[in-house]
């Protein structure tokens, strides 16, 4: 989970008040109890982070960082002149009653698609806030003696165009997650040129806009920024594959809190600059993460999915049929039932079959056979950062069995089983041993020391999201059990009973 939705609080609540002027950066320094409150609420932030950043802690992270939204929100309808508290009070309750309403109802296998959905509100809310401060400056006391001041318009500029590209990107992205669309890249004829002239083309507007004076210049440059930032979402996110959702999600993550904090700027409001600067930040982190995680860099996302290549391996040709071993859930249970330690790394199809509860009873009844279960998650598996765990976590599976590919690597060579169910790419020794691959360099689990690998997957059919085959699928040691995951793991359920 992430803190945007408090950005897109900040800013929507921004939009509703008239500035008292000395509360104003245009108006002199800020009322000091104010700039407390938002220091206090800018702690809990920081303490909603540090508790989110595991699962042990997340509960105390969500508390912390309701308390900062509400020290926030009171502070600022405390401090600031209403223009209509019944109005603000409906669009709360509102809000409210739809929160509460996707929390109890959302599955966790959907929470990747929600994020994103989520994301592109608080870029929307960023848009409409900027538009608002343009077409109305005094409720927002930006107005000086020449109008509009050149540092508000490129503040303004920026958290209008960030924002709008957030807004844009985030709805491919959940039409990508939520299988609305296709998630395989999508390339347009020289996409690159295209990007890149868009993303000059705005920088230069919003040079422009900064530099004009009066509605009759500035108009049509704010309207041509916010038509050009949110075409450039759209083009940027549309040639990414799935494989790099992840990246995606917290990349966006982290466009909506710098949109924020722009807006911050641009309306001197203190809390907003802190908490945009804090997802935008942890953002930004976490998207390096991803990218180490998959051994690509930032721009090559961008450019693009993995297979996104003209004459990349993922095309879907005909691959070369090999021999391979097919067991049964029969196999399965007597081999884990053998077993002393028995490592699993679930993935995408996991989540896809929603196996993770049938998975959790069948762990459970090896370790009542006195076999030791852990649990190995890859930084990208899944469609968002932290994916696994929260599907884990849903299912009850115990924190401390739960481990990182750092962690818990060196003790594939001890393992009787790896057990795979859902993953692909993140077990393909290709990424090293083939420089050729797309996957080369990328850290991955190293199941083919495990004794005996248990491969679950629909079919032979499939590749990974890399568009790359598999070395384990053929190997000596491993038995692959094709079927849908959730039926296969109830199978072998059946059979340990």
């Amino acid at each position: 989970m992430d803190l945007s939705f408090l950005a897109a609080a900040g800013a929507v609540l921004q939009d509703t008040y008239t500035v008292i002027p000395e509360d104003a950066a245009a108006h002199g320094p800020v009322n000091p109890w104010v700039a407390l409150a938002y220091l206090v609420a800018g702690v809990f932030f920081i303490l909603a982070l540090r508790g989110l950043s595991s699962p042990a802690t997340s509960r105390a992270g969500n508390r912390n960082g309701m308390i900062g939204m509400a020290i926030a929100v009171v502070t600022t309808l405390v401090t600031h002149d209403i223009a209509n508290i019944v109005e603000i009070g409906i669009a709360i309750l509102i809000g409210g009653i739809i929160g509460v309403t996707i929390a109890r109802k959302i599955a966790m296998t959907a929470m990747p698609e929600l994020v994103a959905g989520f994301h592109s509100l608080v870029g929307l809310a960023a848009v409409l806030v900027g538009w608002a401060a343009y077409l109305n400056p005094g409720a927002f006391g930006l107005l000086g003696g020449e109008g509009i001041s050149a540092v508000s318009k490129v503040e303004m500029g920026l958290g209008i165009a960030i924002g709008a590209i957030t807004f844009s990107g985030s709805v491919i992205a959940f039409l990508k997650l939520s299988g609305k669309m296709s998630g395989s890249p999508i390339l347009l004829p020289a996409r690159h040129v295209i990007n890149l002239g868009v993303l000059a083309v705005i920088i230069v507007l919003a040079a422009l806009f900064a530099m004009a004076s009066g509605p009759d210049e500035t108009l049509p440059l704010i309207v041509a920024l916010s038509v050009l930032a949110f075409a450039i979402g759209f083009l940027l996110i549309i040639p990414i594959g799935g494989a790099d959702m992840p990246v995606v999600v917290s990349m966006l993550n982290s466009y909506s809190g710098w949109a924020a904090a722009a807006m911050g700027f641009t309306l001197g409001n203190t809390a907003m600059i802190i908490t945009g600067a804090l997802v935008g930040s942890s953002g930004a982190i976490l998207s390096y993460i991803m990218c180490r995680a998959m051994n690509r860099s930032f721009i090559s996302v961008i450019a693009g999915g993995f297979g996104a290549d003209d004459s990349g391996s993922g095309s879907g040709e005909p691959r070369e049929q090999r021999p391979y071993k097919q067991g049964s859930a029969q196999d399965a249970a007597y081999m884990l039932e053998q077993a002393e330690k028995v490592i699993i790394i679930p993935g995408y199809g996991m989540a896809v079959a929603q196996a993770q509860h049938a998975l959790r009873e069948m762990a459970d009844l090896l370790e009542e056979r006195g076999v030791e279960v852990k649990y190995a998650i890859h930084p990208v598996a899944g469609r968002m950062p932290g994916h696994m765990n929260v599907l884990l976590a849903e299912a009850s599976v115990e924190y401390d069995k739960v481990f990182e590919l750092e962690d818990i690597n060196s003790e594939f060579a001890q393992a009787d089983v790896a057990f795979i169910i859902g993953a692909n790419d993140v077990v393909n020794p290709a990424a090293k041993t083939d420089k050729s691959s797309p996957i080369y360099g990328m850290p991955v689990f190293d199941v083919d020391k495990a004794k005996q690998v248990f491969f679950i997957k629909r079919s032979m059919g499939g590749v990974g999201y890399a568009g790359v085959d598999n070395e384990v699928f053929y190997m000596d040691q491993t038995m692959m059990l094709l079927s849908d995951a959730k039926k296969m793991v109830e199978e072998i359920v059946k059979a340990l009973d």
